[in-house]
This record gives structure tokens, C-alpha cells and sequence, in this order.
């Protein structure tokens, strides 16, 4: 009998350090959200409330539309509209909700060389960008602020060629530092920029164009195309994105006392 007892004593004492295991949530992300330091108070209450791991994968957009479509993660907070609309119009995603928003910036050497601070509208800066082929750093990581980039380019007519355009295959974090080093220009996400001013010396140049409004969306992969997925999870996540909880903490979320990003 006292083996027996034991025995279910273990039973127990094992189910129960089974069912504490918390759950994982795989999410795709961009490196503004990861870079801005954002996501550090945002997943804790989260994480906390559902006994939940928040697995990130902090990559450009087009890398973690990619992933989503292969089925790695579970959902997806993005910045690159028109692909998100691809990727769920494809079947890859379902419940694409607008989740907060921030704004793109040009930033460069406090000097302004190519007198961006001068122009009118984010047409004209491209364009003085143009004339003067002052070095300009891009991210060319396919991410939602690459792709922010490229299509500017194309409303301002042209494609950027030369030695003056430097292609950097990076994250925003290490594209600023990298013209920061250069002394050169670069677009950033506001957030990011934020984050690391107190480790570069470049200047906002050009901002405030209605062009360069930045609104990032969570998108639940299909349960349909990839039956795996936590999709419970990942609605509930969703849902706690929207929730007033979540948009307190996205709208009181500053640094050096500037809030980063605006909830929906």
C-alpha cells in the first residue's frame, strides 16, 4: 500500500510540473520593435497572465513574412502594409488588426551637407539626396523600412546607383551605427533612432511628411495553411495587443522622456 501511495504521490507531483510548463509563442517581428527596447515591457504582462514564453525572432519584415508562410512562428508583427495584405490575401494569415503606429525620419551629419532641412516635402529631399550623391546608407535587408525606402525612391523617380548608395544588409540598430561612422544619411524609423541616440551624433534632418507615417499590424498565421501553430495563443496574444492594457503601455513607453510609438 505505501508503495502505492508513493507512487501516486509522484504521479501527482510530475503532473503538476507538467502542467506548470509554460507555453511558447513564436513571433516574428521586425527590429524596430526588438531595437526600441519596446517589446521588454510589453510581453512581461502577457507572459505573466497565460504562463506564456514569448519565443522573438527579431528580423526584417520580408524575413519574417517568410518565416510565417513556412509555418516557423505563430504570428507576425509587421511594418510593410501592401506585403501584409499579400500574405493574407495568399491564405498565409488571418486577423491582420492595426496594432500602433510611429513615423520614418531622415537622419544625418548635424552639418547637413546636402541642406535636407531645406526641403519642402520627402520628394524634394530625395531629390537634393540625388543631386549632391552625398553617401547614403541603406538598410537593403528587405525589411519593412527598405521597403519604405525603395518606394520612395520610385515617387521620387528615380533609383539610387553609385558610390554615394551604400547597401548594408543590416538591422536599424547597426545601419545607424554604421552611418553614424560614415557620416552619412540614412531613413530610420523614429523608435529606433530614439533608442540609440545616446551611441550615435546623427541628426533628424528631414521628418514630418504624411509619406512617412510607419503603422505596424499583428497577423495570426493560418491555422489552415500550417495546423500546428498555436493558434489559441496567438489570438489571445493578438487580442492582448488591443487590449487598453497594452495601448497604456505602448503609449507610455518613452525614452529620454519622447514616446516612441502610438497605439491604435
Amino acid at each position: 500500500m505505501s508503495r502505492y501511495i508513493f507512487f501516486i504521490f509522484f504521479i501527482s507531483v510530475v503532473f503538476r510540473s507538467l502542467s506548470a510548463e509554460p507555453q511558447r509563442l513564436r513571433l516574428s517581428t521586425t527590429t524596430s520593435t526588438e531595437n526600441s527596447g519596446l517589446l521588454s515591457v510589453l510581453h512581461p504582462p502577457f507572459e505573466k497572465k497565460y504562463n506564456t514564453r514569448i519565443s522573438v525572432i527579431a528580423v526584417g519584415t520580408g524575413k519574417a513574412l517568410r518565416l510565417a508562410e513556412n509555418g516557423d512562428v505563430d504570428a507576425i508583427l509587421v511594418h510593410a502594409p501592401k506585403e501584409e495584405l499579400e500574405f493574407v490575401n495568399k491564405g498565409y494569415g488571418i486577423s491582420r488588426f492595426p496594432v500602433m503606429q510611429n513615423d520614418f525620419i531622415i537622419v544625418g551629419p548635424n552639418t547637413d551637407p546636402a541642406r535636407l532641412k531645406r526641403s519642402k516635402d520627402i520628394r524634394n529631399a530625395l531629390l537634393r539626396l540625388i543631386k549632391t550623391e552625398y553617401l547614403f546608407v541603406s538598410r537593403g535587408d528587405d525589411s519593412g523600412t527598405h521597403k519604405k525606402e525603395n518606394y520612395l525612391w520610385s515617387m521620387a523617380g528615380y533609383k539610387p546607383v553609385g558610390d554615394w548608395y551604400l547597401s548594408v544588409g543590416q538591422g536599424m540598430g547597426q545601419t545607424l551605427i554604421i552611418a553614424d561612422n560614415k557620416q552619412a544619411y540614412t531613413l530610420s524609423d523614429r523608435g529606433t533612432y530614439l533608442a540609440y541616440k545616446d551611441k550615435i551624433k546623427l541628426d533628424i534632418v528631414f521628418e514630418n511628411d504624411y509619406q512617412l507615417l510607419n503603422p505596424y499590424h499583428i497577423i495570426i498565421v493560418s491555422p489552415k495553411r500550417h495546423p500546428h501553430i498555436n493558434f489559441t495563443l496567438a489570438k489571445k496574444y493578438s487580442e492582448f495587443l488591443r487590449s487598453e492594457e497594452a495601448k497604456t503601455i505602448i503609449r507610455n513607453f518613452k525614452v529620454k522622456g519622447k514616446a516612441l510609438f502610438l497605439p491604435n
